[in-house]
């Protein structure tokens, strides 16, 4: 394929797309005229009609019709060649602002922010800890981690890995108070719950049992809307709480926690890095989007509390 076929392809996408020889010639930055000339070669190399001209539009042949998908395809590879290769050369700068649930955030992606902005010194990161839901397009965010469904259709989603919830207790609390062996069991024990304060309600349970996932309705004398408080109740011997592997994963391994109800472990939410749908993402957001899937492996370390 010679740079006139590629020129001339180039002209008729655009052509095509905004169905005027007059709009793709401005865009193009030639004249209609021009553009008129680089299609007519191109159906004079093919041996076939692409474009019915008329005085007030431009309409394709059937031939252009199917044409037209195949070219649109190949150009839009060549500009994602293109921009990969250009990115390779680009370092990331400028300041790219995120947003994360503040206990995955705080546990998992904030220290790895200090060797990503070391990779990237020419990066300003604003981070945001927060377990609101922002609009990414209305606040000019540059990526957002979620936890479960994104509901935006806009939104591109790049899965980190599943969270998995673990129901623990103090070797105190299990001395004083022994060990439930079902979810059922529950309802004699103290449980500490999470609180959400925009619902007034608390986060249910979930558990699986036979490939069969089902959850319970908990609530307690203490309910807090913080996981990490949760973790600390349940170290001091408050009760039974149902957190995330990333967050009791310390505890556990250091003996202060104990988890129960292996048995009855299920896979829950799915944690995602989004990012607004564009055509070609910027480097600094590329270079967020590359460090985070790299390191955050989809069957991540903290899941060894499960073991």
């Amino acid at each position: 394929m010679g740079s006139d076929s590629i020129q001339g392809i180039s002209v008729f996408v655009r052509v095509t797309e905004a169905k005027s020889f007059t709009e793709a010639a401005r865009r193009l930055g030639i004249s209609p005229s021009g553009a008129s000339k680089a299609i007519t070669r191109l159906e004079d190399r093919l041996g076939v009609r692409l474009v019915h001209r008329t005085t007030r539009s431009v309409s394709l042949t059937d031939d252009g019709t199917a044409f037209y998908e195949r070219c649109r395809q190949i150009l839009a590879e060549l500009e994602d060649a293109e921009t990969a290769l250009t990115r390779r050369r680009i370092k990331p700068r400028g300041r790219l602002r995120v947003q994360m649930p503040v206990g995955f955030g705080w546990r998992i992606v904030v220290p790895l922010l200090a060797q990503f902005v070391e990779l990237n010194p020419e990066l300003v990161v604003d981070a945001e800890l927060s377990d609101r839901v922002p609009d990414l397009a209305d606040e000019g965010l540059d990526a957002v981690i979620r936890i479960g469904d994104l509901g935006d259709t806009r939104l591109i989603a790049r899965r980190l890995c599943d969270l998995r919830f673990v129901t623990v207790a103090s070797p105190d609390y299990l001395r004083r108070y022994g060990e439930p062996k079902t979810p059922d069991d529950l309802k004699r024990h103290r449980c500490l719950v999470y609180y959400v304060p925009q619902t007034n309600r608390y986060r249910e349970w979930n558990f699986m049992s036979n490939g069969v996932r089902f959850s319970r309705s908990l609530s307690g004398s203490l309910n807090i809307n913080n996981a990490q408080a949760l973790l600390d109740a349940a170290i001091g011997g408050a009760g039974i709480a149902n957190v995330a592997t990333f967050i009791a994963h310390d505890a556990v391994r250091a003996g202060l926690l104990h988890v129960v109800l292996r048995d009855y472990v299920s896979v829950g939410p799915m944690v995602s890095l989004v990012y607004l749908e564009r055509r070609h993402l910027s480097p600094r957001v590329q270079a967020f989007v590359d460090f985070l899937t790299s390191r955050i492996a989809p069957i991540p370390a903290w899941d060894a509390v499960l073991d």
